[in-house]
């Protein structure tokens, strides 16, 4: 077979694929607001989370985080959307920090249910195109939230058009079972199994 015949039949092999696919994406007209939930092992749940804010902020979309577990600690995203974005984007650090750092449930309870009622005050406002709730899972999974209040929420009350996010592991089935999208992020290798730390850039 000469370079030009591969050429030509990779061409054909092409046109066909593509009026296969022209086919599927004319089928593909309906929009709606989505529940996406980010869960698993592996590192980049709430690094592709904010990915998609970022987006709704670079098309001039509102949009909000409430971050469930994460304390005070300055990160990337959290100090670009205050000082840059924060007409565009409410951020909320509601949470005091990891579960084995502040070691009081009772605290962390009421921490995480505030964050939760200012979520659903977000969600409800029909002007937030998307509202991250980053690290969610890990705050339903200590039962400082109600699975059920979650679920009903946001297959009952969410604005049909307004995007939802929840991060963190171990998602709830019930959560995964009213999804749209699912993404597990699976852990293959680990810098931190090598003595490495988190670093700047990277983890935050």
């Amino acid at each position: 077979m000469t370079e030009q015949d591969d050429t030509a039949r990779h061409a054909m092999k092409m046109a066909k694929k593509k009026a296969a696919r022209d086919k599927i994406m004319a089928t593909k007209t309906d929009e709606k607001g989505l529940v996406i939930v980010h869960t698993g092992k592996g590192k980049g749940k709430s690094s592709a989370a904010f990915g998609m804010i970022f987006r709704h902020i670079a098309h001039g979309r509102k949009c909000a985080v409430v971050q469930f577990i994460k304390g005070g600690m300055s990160t990337g995203e959290r100090d670009l959307i205050l000082g840059r974005f924060s007409d565009l984007c409410a951020f909320h650090t509601m949470g005091e920090g990891f579960t084995w750092e502040t070691q009081d449930k009772t605290r962390d309870t009421e921490m995480a249910q505030a964050a939760w009622e200012k979520a659903k005050e977000l969600i409800r406002d029909p002007s937030n195109h998307m509202v991250l709730l980053d690290e969610i899972n890990i705050a339903l999974r200590y039962d400082y939230i109600d699975i059920n209040d979650v679920v009903t929420f946001l297959r009952d009350e969410k604005p049909p058009m307004t995007h939802v996010v929840l991060t963190g592991r171990n998602a709830k089935e019930e959560l995964i079972e009213i999804a749209d999208l699912v993404t597990e992020m699976e852990l293959v290798k680990h810098p931190f199994r090598s003595g490495i730390k988190a670093q700047i850039g990277v983890e935050f």
